[in-house]
């Protein structure tokens, strides 16, 4: 949830934060916000970031404080997956701008993941995936990948192979995934260094 995390470190409370966020994408589907992110006109995450920013400095300028619920349309976001994730973060020096783009980079590793196991289950393999993806990043010492043949009923070659797949096609929709928010394809490489480097800042 990069927006909760947002909200949430630019101090506002758990409560107002769930408020805040219900409201920022009810307004965005509401006024189809969405729709004015052109590719051309550059990375849908910073897009997205200025939206929250406008919006919270328009919601500071209301003069009548919004009632809890307000009558407004309910959206469904695990704010308590939100709120453990943030109760988590190190609050030195960390800005809600940098803990935005910490959080957009998991929830998008998170999303090349679940697709993957989207594939997976589609070919009947769905058990070997979640067996497999722990290899997805790192390199395995040789027992790990004895361990999983043996788990898999598969030789160590054929593990080592089915890692090698599972890794390459990570990257594969990874890279598709974050082509779909930048304005040129050209830019797909600094975006993914940029994210890395986020998620290894402390």
């Amino acid at each position: 949830m990069p927006v909760y995390h947002f909200i949430r470190r630019k101090g506002y409370s758990r409560e107002e934060s769930e408020d805040l966020s219900q409201a920022f994408f009810a307004r965005v589907l509401e006024h189809g916000t969405i729709a004015e992110a052109r590719q051309e006109r550059g990375r849908f995450r910073s897009f997205l970031l200025v939206s929250v920013m406008h919006f919270l400095a328009n919601e500071r300028d209301r003069s009548q404080a919004r009632k809890r619920g307000g009558g407004a349309a309910t959206l469904s976001f695990d704010f308590e997956c939100g709120e453990e994730k943030y109760t988590r973060e190190p609050c030195h020096h960390v800005t809600p701008e940098v803990l935005f783009t910490r959080r957009w980079a998991e929830a998008l590793l998170d999303r090349v993941l679940v697709c993957q196991r989207e594939e997976y289950a589609r070919r009947g393999q769905a058990a070997q995936f979640d067996l497999l993806r722990v290899f997805v990043s790192g390199d395995p010492d040789r027992g790990a990948y004895q361990q999983l043949a043996a788990n898999l009923e598969m030789s160590d070659g054929a593990v080592r192979t089915a890692v090698h797949r599972l890794r390459r096609r990570y990257a594969e929709l990874l890279r598709e995934e974050i082509a779909a928010t930048v304005a040129d394809p050209q830019e797909v490489d600094d975006e993914i260094r940029f994210l890395l480097a986020a998620l290894e800042s402390v």
